[in-house]
């Protein structure tokens, strides 16, 4: 590709929550041509027709055996987890400068056994796992230009990590009892939510749920790890908000002796200095998920508690945006060397 070439590109799930922000995101990108737009239903009808706010005129929607894979250069898959990997394993050879960049867990956890465990599903394409990266890319130590799978981290691990990872690596805080408190809205679950809770309510009430083994804490888990070379041992309780987008991830660490809110503040002001999307607050500011919302920022403060050991880390971002679709643009725009917030806002 030259530097003239718009990058072209398939997005299989378009409909869904993710995939119409994505959608809509792209087609705004100025490097972008958008060639196909898939799903399995509703085939033949406008995009548009599902999102009011995309205004540009696209392809209709289409079914994947209408690509045409040697016409493409990069393909995002927003689909039920499961279903990337099929797809990559049927295709991932037509065309060998082909791209994916897949927001789904598939791809996310290097051990398919330890998938497997937590989503219940058998994994079709571990042999693949080795070509694929995890890519938060404020933190990613490891050009994702090598490879040709890259996987989009998850929301709540997302919103988890931006925070905590420069403040253990630096030994700032305790590593043990840490407790992560999430809190997101209900397109967080996707579309049919009625299908996965049965709560009463479930639109004007808040539900807490899967405290002992939610799908994100192996991911947390490898994360941490992975990024600081420390074990780290954490409880993680996920609810659900009557709100449509956003999380607040409220995180109670100790911080290591001669340290304070300040000085851990100080340390991700830091850390982040060059980060266009990583906003920290003054210390002590309260914190909600409202100025993030549409956005690609994380929102972080640092808060002291009246226990003179114990900080709270108050992080904000748009689940369906810097926790999915935003991040996987974030994740194309470094692939193809663009500035990093090229199309996103």
């Amino acid at each position: 590709m030259s530097v003239h070439d718009k990058i072209k590109i398939a997005v299989i799930g378009a409909t869904g929550y993710t995939g119409l922000d994505l959608v809509l995101m792209l087609s705004k990108h100025p490097k972008v041509k958008l060639k196909y737009l898939c799903a399995t239903k509703n085939l033949g009808k406008s995009i548009n027709f599902f999102d009011k706010r995309i205004k540009k005129k696209l392809p209709l929607i289409t079914s994947i055996n209408k690509i045409s894979w040697n016409n493409l250069d990069l393909v995002f898959l927003s689909l039920p987890n499961g279903e990337a990997q099929k797809i990559i394993k049927k295709n991932y050879f037509k065309n060998k400068k082909l791209k994916f960049i897949d927001l789904s867990a598939d791809f996310r956890i290097a051990d398919y056994k330890i998938f497997e465990k937590n989503y219940n599903i058998k994994h079709k394409a571990k042999d693949f796992i080795k070509n694929s990266i995890y890519s938060i890319p404020e933190l990613n130590e490891e050009s994702i230009n090598k490879f040709r799978i890259i996987s989009n981290p998850g929301c709540y691990p997302t919103s988890v990590q931006i925070p905590l990872v420069p403040l253990i690596k630096k030994n700032l805080i305790k590593n043990n009892d840490i407790i992560i408190d999430s809190k997101s809205g209900y397109s967080g679950a996707g579309k049919n939510l009625e299908k996965k809770f049965n709560h009463k309510n479930l639109y004007s009430s808040t539900f807490a749920y899967s405290t002992k083994n939610h799908r994100h804490i192996c991911e947390i888990d490898q994360q941490l790890f992975k990024l600081t070379k420390k074990k780290v041992n954490f409880t993680f309780n996920p609810h659900l908000l009557p709100t449509f987008r956003g999380i607040l991830t409220t995180i109670y660490i100790q911080v290591k002796k001669g340290k304070s809110g300040k000085i851990l503040r100080n340390s991700l002001v830091k850390f982040y200095r060059n980060s266009k999307f990583i906003k920290i607050l003054k210390l002590n500011s309260p914190l909600g998920s409202g100025n993030v919302l549409n956005t690609n920022n994380c929102e972080i403060s640092i808060c002291e508690t009246r226990i003179k050991n114990k900080v709270v880390i108050f992080s904000a971002i748009d689940n369906l945006v810097k926790g999915a679709s935003g991040q996987a643009i974030q994740n194309m725009n470094y692939l193809y060397k663009y500035p990093e917030y090229l199309g996103l806002r």
